[in-house]
């Protein structure tokens, strides 16, 4: 059966064969190309942000406003990320010539298959990566974020040529065809599930991949912390993008002395973000589906609701919710919840909760809310996890310079200003040997000081 895709992916190939990606004023001109895609048409990718999910206006810009720096990052510091790097090399080696030295070249054609909840956002800025590394791109839009699908399949030609940046879209079948194409590298930001599939679709061709995937996040608020800035930041991270966040808490584990009012804080924060009625709130988005939706409000237990639990599945709405006192055989706690459903649940020891959380799946991120130093060395010490934050949530996805992704089932590969850059780049390591220094270390060995001659690799 013919692929339909393989004409594109061929007529790439063949242009990064050319050498053409590999300088410094292509990769300029793809990320001013892109630049410009972004800031000439904010307001159009703003709108079918909107129209896909009522993505409010702050959430609308932030997808805009972050690749935008992205760019703006590898344009600055180009020249020194593409540049080859000494690297030191033992003494004896040195001393007779030789010198070590690190190349950064491209992997090739590159796919960059993105998720729905910051169709964009997570779309683009991998996509950024691997053009400022040098890579041609065939980017692949969440089906399930039609109109900034169909938005990115009407801009990407308009600003790049095919043999640099193209566009595929379309559902399971499409990504079944481009994942049977032999990519030089993959990137994919979505479920672990589909990560899976992905994986194995890569092993056929031994291509690398990236893998940003998700995770039950954990949050730890112990009996020093402040429960005002602890309340806001959770509600927040907890309940943006309607909870369809990957790094957004996933539960809380708070110190039973201060549990009650800690909840009565969060309800607060909720309300004073959201109102009384979120469902009214330009602020708060909408579930991406109706089936998401119905999955969502099927971990809401009434028993067990001390705040929201209201849902509409025809017009997409999960209310905020709290649940308190959850347990780890709730639904909402056997996998990650992706809506705004929030389990709670009271502890008194530290190192008992540590130890159950460290055998769960390993997690995207983990956030910790405390002012004893003591409690947040011995949980960052203890939990292995992406990334995260102390006393926040969430911002850590923003900052360049802080490498982003996964760990175990949470993703593999990290990205973001020079990891991303490096991670969309095959490493290759050169030693470079002096045409007129002798170095004896070849046969025949018979009379030669073998340990003498071996030293100058130590």
């Amino acid at each position: 059966m013919t692929n339909r895709f393989q004409p594109l992916f061929d007529v790439q190939r063949e242009h990064f064969l050319s050498d053409a990606t590999k300088s410094h004023d292509w990769r300029i001109d793809q990320l001013d190309r892109m630049g410009r895609l972004l800031t000439e048409n904010s307001q159009a990718l703003c709108a079918a942000l909107y129209q896909d999910f009522g993505k409010p206006p702050f959430e609308q810009l932030f997808e805009i406003t972050v690749p935008s720096g992205v760019i703006k990052y590898y344009r600055e510091n180009l020249k020194t990320l593409m540049a080859p790097q000494s690297t030191p090399i033992p003494a004896g080696l040195e001393e007779t010539g030789n010198r070590g030295v690190i190349y950064k070249e491209p992997y090739g054609v590159t796919l960059v298959i993105g998720p729905f909840n910051a169709p964009i956002l997570l779309l683009l800025d991998p996509t950024i990566a691997a053009l400022a590394a040098g890579n041609p791109v065939i980017l692949k839009p969440a089906n399930t974020t039609p109109a900034t699908a169909a938005l990115f399949a009407k801009l990407i030609p308009q600003y790049f040529a095919p043999e640099n940046v193209a566009v595929v879209t379309g559902g399971r079948e499409e990504i079944g065809e481009l994942l049977a194409l032999p990519f030089d590298f993959i990137f994919f930001t979505g479920s672990s599930a589909v990560g899976k599939v992905v994986m194995r679709a890569a092993a056929e061709n031994l291509t690398p991949v990236l893998l940003e995937l998700g995770g039950q996040n954990p949050t730890i608020v112990d009996a020093t912390a402040n429960l005002d800035i602890a309340a806001d930041r959770i509600a927040w991270g907890h309940n943006a993008i309607s909870g369809q966040w990957c790094i957004a808490p996933g539960y809380v584990y708070v110190h039973e002395s201060i549990a009650d009012v800690f909840i009565a804080k969060l309800k607060a924060s909720i309300v004073k973000m959201y109102g009384e009625d979120p469902s009214k709130s330009p602020d708060f988005a909408r579930m991406i589906s109706e089936h998401d939706t119905e999955w969502v409000a099927s971990y809401i237990l009434p028993e067990k609701v001390v705040h929201g639990g209201r849902y509409d599945v025809k017009t997409r709405y999960v209310e905020p919710t709290l649940l308190y006192p959850s347990t780890w055989d709730d639904p909402a706690l056997q996998q990650e919840v992706f809506g705004p459903v929030l389990p709670v649940m009271a502890y008194s020891d530290l190192r008992e909760i540590v130890n159950i959380i460290k055998r769960k799946p390993k997690p995207l991120a983990a956030y910790i809310f405390s002012k004893d130093r003591e409690t947040i060395e011995f949980v960052l010490g203890s939990l292995s996890f992406g990334g995260g934050c102390i006393n926040q949530t969430n911002l850590h996805c923003w900052i360049d310079s802080l490498p982003f992704g996964g760990v175990g089932n949470s993703g593999m590969g990290k990205y973001y200003g020079k990891a991303g850059f490096d991670a969309l780049s095959n490493t290759k390591a050169m030693l470079i040997g002096n045409p007129d220094i002798q170095l004896d270390v070849f046969p025949p060995y018979s009379g030669k000081d073998i340990v003498k001659n071996l030293s100058v690799f130590s």
